[in-house]
């Protein structure tokens, strides 16, 4: 793995129990601070700790919409553990990506505006 050479980041290697980055990231997380995960679980923790979390696909997970996001989570897995569904999240496309630099630039400009 490359060590990222930018100032203000730094690589951090955990160890290798079950959820240990999850629990890294929650623990290391605080309000204003900017989150970006697909796993709906880590973003319904780091929104508790006054995060603000996006997917890499540009959704905005927020108190109002997370409890949604776990309960279909949580459905899929489910159908999917039931044989109903076989396929999984549809490939990455250029829209995910312009979504997600608007919804980035949507959450640091609310960050500015509350400082």
């Amino acid at each position: 793995m490359r060590l990222p050479t930018q100032e203000g980041i730094k690589l951090v290697v955990v160890d290798g129990q079950l959820d240990a980055a999850d629990d890294f990231i929650v623990e290391n997380s605080a309000k204003n601070d900017i989150v970006v995960t697909a796993d709906i679980p880590l973003a319904s923790r780091c929104i508790r700790t006054g995060a603000h979390v996006i997917g890499p696909n540009g959704h905005i997970f927020t108190d109002a919409n997370i409890g949604d996001a776990l309960a279909t989570r949580n459905l899929m897995y489910e159908l999917r553990e039931a044989g109903s569904i076989t396929g999984g999240a549809p490939p990455f496309q250029k829209q995910d990506r312009s979504r997600f630099l608007q919804s980035l630039d949507r959450i640091i400009q609310d960050i500015r505006r509350k400082m």
